[in-house]
């Protein structure tokens, strides 16, 4: 095995002496890659050594107040406005994803023109979607600035993300999967949900990550569609309360300029959040691959 190795290395470096250019590619790729993580552990360091030491107990409090500034309120609105984002986007993502690439036909100019219109969506700024969101769900719809306005704004953002996400994943699924499904006597549904959906499954699940992510992530629509109270919904009607999530939680504290390690602190959290996510969602994708 060693000495495979040493000679599918000697052979690569032989290739580089003869080809110059292919070496200073190769220089250039090696280059960029460590220049990216070298990067993406700097940010998380800085955000651990300017948040940890500010972590206190008094951060997680239940209630919100100017004194002890906790996120706990902002983690839970963070969390419902997630799911009920993703209750609405993922849905309709998965199945619009599932029209394209099983039933619709080739060349289809309707299935060509939901796909310029989804790419288009996905370049919009999110200020855009907030201004969309406070005259037409706020303001419009009479739902005040909410968790539900709120929700529907970000579901609106990341559905393009989720449905191209599953139309590249079921499109990477074999056709011969579709066939031996069909030749066993299967029908096209059957074929969708018990053959081709789970084999997609991995790559969905990483077009709702990215969707979790910018979700957790977002400010500016936010602002504008579900405000800045920092309070947990209660009551029948929790669903138009004003909330605030952690992102809008760590804006509020940075721009009053009084608790700038407190936000700090924050960004460890949501830094840890983001983690677990992801962590969960790979290990559901790879015992759903597995099923």
């Amino acid at each position: 095995m060693e000495s495979i190795n040493k000679r599918s290395i000697k052979q690569k470096i032989d290739a580089y002496k003869r080809s110059p250019l292919s070496l200073i590619l190769f220089l250039l790729v090696m280059l960029a890659t460590m220049l990216t993580i070298g990067i993406l552990l700097f940010i998380i360091g800085y955000i651990m050594v300017k948040g940890i030491p500010h972590l206190k107990l008094s951060l997680f409090a239940w209630e919100y107040n100017s004194v002890n500034v906790s996120l706990m309120p902002a983690l839970i609105n963070t969390v419902l406005m997630t799911l009920i984002a993703l209750l609405i986007s993922a849905p309709v993502g998965i199945f619009s994803a599932i029209y394209l690439v099983e039933y619709a036909k080739k060349g289809n100019r309707f299935v060509g023109m939901i796909r310029l219109t989804a790419e288009t969506l996905s370049g919009i700024p999110s200020i855009v979607y907030g201004l969309f969101g406070l005259l037409f769900f706020v303001t419009a719809l009479g739902w005040g600035m909410s968790l539900l306005a709120g929700a529907f704004t970000l579901s609106i953002m990341i559905l393009p993300l989720i449905m191209r996400t599953a139309e590249e994943a079921l499109k990477a699924v074999p056709d011969a999967y579709r066939e031996g499904s069909f030749a066993l006597g299967a029908g096209k549904l059957r074929t969708v949900f018990k053959i081709v959906l789970p084999s997609a499954t991995p790559g969905i699940l990483a077009g709702i990550i990215l969707g979790v992510g910018r979700i957790v992530g977002e400010t500016a629509a936010l602002i504008y569609t579900a405000g800045t109270v920092a309070e947990i919904p209660q009551g029948k009607d929790l669903l138009f309360d004003s909330t605030r999530t952690l992102s809008v939680h760590m804006y509020v504290l940075s721009s009053e300029g009084l608790y700038v390690n407190q936000a700090a602190a924050t960004a460890v959290v949501l830094l840890g959040i983001v983690v677990i996510i992801n962590g969960l969602s790979e290990f559901a994708a790879k015992k759903l691959s597995k099923v």
